[in-house]
C-alpha cells in the first residue's frame, strides 16, 4: 500500500509540472506572486467570508470557556466545591500539542468536528455534574476542545483567505474570542442570584459547539491540505468554491511552484526543534511565550479588584474590561492589512508597556490616594485594548503565514503548547507574586517583558502584509 501511494504521488507530482508549464505558457496570462491575474484582479472576498465566520466559532467558544467561569465560580463552588480552572488548561494543552497531527491525519472540517466533540460533551458533563469529579472530568474535555480550537481556526483562515484580507479575516478570530468571552459574562450574571444558574451557562455553549460540527460539513477542505495529499482535483474544486473560478489556474499554479518535495513524508519533532525551521519555531514560540508573560492573565484576574477600590461592582467591571477587548480586536480587524503586522505587534507592546507603567505608577508611594484608582483603572483598560490591537491577535496569525506548507501544522501546535505551559506557570504564581514582591515590581517586571518583546519582534519579525503563502514561503524562507 505504501509503495502504491508512492507512485501515484510521484505521478501526480509529474503531472502538476506539466500543469505549471502548460499554465506559463499561456497567452496574455499576467500573474503576480498572489496568483491572481493583473488583469482580473483579485476575488471576491464575499466567496469565503461565511466560512471564515464557521471557522471562527471555534474561537468563539475558546472566549466563552475563558469567561463562564468567572461568574459562576461562587455558586460551581458551593455546590461542587470547584475552585479554579486547571484541568481546562490541562486540556488546552493536550488540544494544542496534537493538533498538528490531527489536522495532517484527517484535514481541517473533520479536525473542526473532532474539536467540537469534546466541548459538546464536557458541557453536558459540566452542565449534569453531581460532584466535584464530574465537574473536573468536564472541564478536561472541555480544554481539549479550547486547545484545538485556536490552532485550528488561525490555520484554517490563512490557507483558505485570499491574500489581500486575510489579516482582516484572522483578526475575526480573535473578535469571535471577544464576543465569547462578553457573551459567557452576560449569561452568568443571574448565577449569584439563581440557584443552578450556573448548568444553564454550560448548556448554552452546547448549541455553538454543534452548530460548529454541523456548518463544517457544508465549508471547503483547505486546498493547501487537499494538494499535499496528492488531490489535484479537489484542491481545483476547493479553490473555485473560495476564490472563483477564474483564479483557479493561477492559485493551482503558484501552490504547485511553491512545492519543494516531500510533502508526503511526516514531519518529526526534532525536524521542528533542530532542523532547518528551528529558527521561525523559536520565534513562534517565544513571541507565544512573550504573549503570556506580558501580563495579560493577571490584568483579567486582578480587574474586578481594581474596579471595586473605585466603586464598580465585578459585573460592570468585566462589562467594562469585556468592550475594551472588542473595541481594540476591532481596531485590529480595520488595521491589519493597512499597517502590517509588524507594526501592530511593536505598536501593541508599546502601549501595554505604558499601561503597565501606569499600573506600577498607582502602586508607588508618589502617587495620592485619590488618584491611584484613576491611574490603575486607566492603565487596566489601556493595557487590555493595546494588547488586543495586536499582541493578541497577531502571533497566531503572522506564524501560520511564516511557517511553510510543510510544517504549518505541527510547528503551530508546537508553539502553542509553549503558550499554554507559561499561561499555567503565570497563572500558578502570580497570586505568590504579588503577595511577596507586591504590585509595584510585579507590574514594572511585566512592563518589562513587554520591552523585551518589542526588541524581539524588531529584530526577528518578517511583514507579511499581503503576500501569499506561497510568496512567504519563497522569498522569505528559503530553502538550504
Amino acid at each position: 500500500m505504501r509503495g502504491r501511494h508512492a507512485d501515484a504521488y510521484s505521478m501526480y507530482k509529474r503531472g502538476t509540472r506539466d500543469y505549471i508549464n502548460a499554465y506559463d505558457k499561456e497567452p496574455g496570462s499576467v500573474r503576480s506572486l498572489n496568483g491572481v491575474s493583473k488583469e482580473i484582479g483579485n476575488p471576491s472576498w464575499k466567496r469565503s467570508f461565511l466560512y471564515i465566520l464557521v471557522a471562527s466559532l471555534a474561537s468563539f467558544l475558546y472566549g466563552y470557556h475563558l469567561g463562564v467561569i468567572n461568574e459562576t465560580l461562587e455558586s460551581i463552588s458551593n455546590d461542587l466545591h470547584f475552585n479554579g480552572n486547571t484541568m481546562a488548561e490541562g486540556g488546552g494543552f493536550l488540544g494544542s500539542t496534537f493538533s498538528g497531527l490531527i489536522v495532517d491525519r484527517v484535514g481541517f472540517r473533520r479536525a473542526f468536528q473532532l474539536c467540537a466533540l469534546p466541548m459538546i460533551i464536557g458541557s453536558s458533563m459540566s452542565a449534569t455534574a453531581k460532584n466535584l469529579w464530574g465537574m473536573l472530568l468536564g472541564r478536561l474535555f472541555v480544554g481539549t476542545g479550547m486547545g484545538l480550537g485556536p490552532t485550528l481556526a488561525t490555520l484554517y483562515v490563512t490557507e483558505v483567505s485570499p491574500a489581500y484580507v486575510r489579516g482582516t479575516y484572522g483578526s475575526f478570530t480573535q473578535i469571535a474570542t471577544s464576543l465569547g468571552l462578553m457573551s459567557s459574562l452576560l449569561i452568568g450574571f443571574p448565577a449569584k442570584e439563581t440557584e443552578g444558574w450556573w448548568r444553564i451557562c454550560f448548556w448554552v455553549s452546547a448549541v455553538p459547539a454543534a452548530l460548529l460540527a454541523l456548518f463544517m460539513e457544508f465549508s471547503p477542505e483547505s486546498p493547501h491540505w487537499l494538494f499535499k495529499k496528492g488531490r489535484a482535483a479537489d484542491a481545483e474544486a476547493a479553490f473555485e468554491k473560495l476564490l472563483g473560478g477564474p483564479y483557479v489556474k493561477g492559485a493551482m499554479a503558484e501552490l504547485s511552484k511553491s512545492e519543494r518535495g516531500g510533502e508526503a513524508e511526516t514531519v518529526k519533532l526534532s525536524e521542528l526543534l533542530f532542523g532547518h525551521h528551528r529558527k521561525v519555531v523559536f520565534i513562534g514560540s517565544t513571541l507565544f511565550a512573550l504573549q503570556q508573560l506580558s501580563g495579560i492573565n493577571s490584568v483579567f484576574f486582578f480587574s474586578s479588584t481594581v474596579f471595586k477600590s473605585a466603586g464598580v461592582s465585578s459585573q460592570s467591571a468585566n462589562i467594562c474590561v469585556g468592550i475594551a477587548n472588542f473595541l481594540g480586536s476591532f481596531a485590529a480587524l480595520l488595521l491589519m492589512d493597512k499597517l502590517g503586522r509588524k507594526v501592530l505587534l511593536i505598536g501593541s507592546f508599546s502601549g501595554m508597556i505604558v499601561a503597565m507603567g501606569l499600573q506600577a505608577a498607582s502602586a508607588s508611594s508618589l502617587v495620592s490616594s485619590s488618584n491611584e484608582v484613576y491611574l490603575s483603572v486607566g492603565g487596566m483598560l489601556l493595557f487590555v485594548l493595546a494588547f488586543s490591537v495586536g499582541a493578541g491577535p497577531v502571533p497566531s496569525l503572522l506564524l501560520s503565514e511564516m511557517f511553510p506548507g510543510r510544517i504549518r501544522a505541527k510547528a503551530m501546535s508546537v508553539c502553542l503548547a509553549s503558550h499554554w505551559v507559561v499561561n499555567f506557570f503565570v497563572g500558578l504564581l502570580f497570586l505568590r507574586l504579588l503577595e511577596q514582591i507586591g504590585p509595584l515590581v510585579l507590574n514594572t517586571i511585566f512592563a518589562t517583558f513587554c520591552l523585551v518583546a518589542v526588541i524581539f519582534v524588531k529584530r526577528n519579525v518578517l511583514e507579511t502584509k499581503g503576500k501569499s503563502l506561497q510568496e512567504i514561503e519563497i522569498t522569505l524562507l528559503p530553502p538550504e
